[in-house]
């Protein structure tokens, strides 16, 4: 099975988004730089408990974007329960933002996650990243009842998109 796949960004640029264990180098530094931007807008870093085998297949993923080489953004969903997975650590660089990226990895893990049987992908946000916010709205995510350690937070966003009606076949990023 693939392990990886290229996609044309809107200013042309080729993202080769491929599969890594949470706990590999490039995903670390990534989850590490959407760490310290949590800090800047929200004064404090996501207190969510993760374990790096919550985001393997067939579980969950966690997909890194490189652009010419470079690591560019990540993504990953973990399953909840229920047939509700949780997508987590979707970050874009500041320099390959506004070119599609986002959207990219989002619509990687929504197919992925429906492959792997997921009915609900889920998420948690807030009002200082007002273009997350966009993102969600315009790829079809609702609001949804909260859930984890910020689900009586006020400011936290819960949303959610049903992926019932997703194509399934065969897992892209399963190892």
């Amino acid at each position: 099975m693939s392990t990886s796949a290229e996609v044309v960004l809107r200013d042309g640029a080729i993202a080769r988004l491929r599969s890594v264990a949470y706990d590999d180098p490039v995903a670390q530094e990534l989850v590490e730089r959407v760490q310290r931007e949590y800090v800047q807008r929200y004064g404090g870093p996501d207190g969510a408990v993760v374990s790096p085998r919550e985001f393997a297949p067939p579980t969950g993923v966690f997909l890194v974007a490189e652009v010419d080489g470079v690591p560019a953004g990540c993504a990953a969903w973990r399953l909840l329960d229920d047939g509700r997975a949780e997508m987590k650590r979707v970050y874009v660089e500041p320099a390959f933002r506004r070119r599609g990226l986002a959207q990219v990895l989002v619509n990687a893990l929504e197919a992925d996650a429906a492959q792997a049987g997921v009915r609900s992908l889920e998420l948690n946000t807030g009002p200082e990243q007002p273009e997350a916010l966009a993102l969600y709205a315009a790829l079809g995510y609702t609001p949804v009842p909260g859930f984890g350690v910020y689900a009586d937070h006020p400011g936290a966003v819960f949303l959610g998109k049903d992926l019932t009606g997703a194509v399934e076949g065969e897992r892209t990023w399963a190892s």
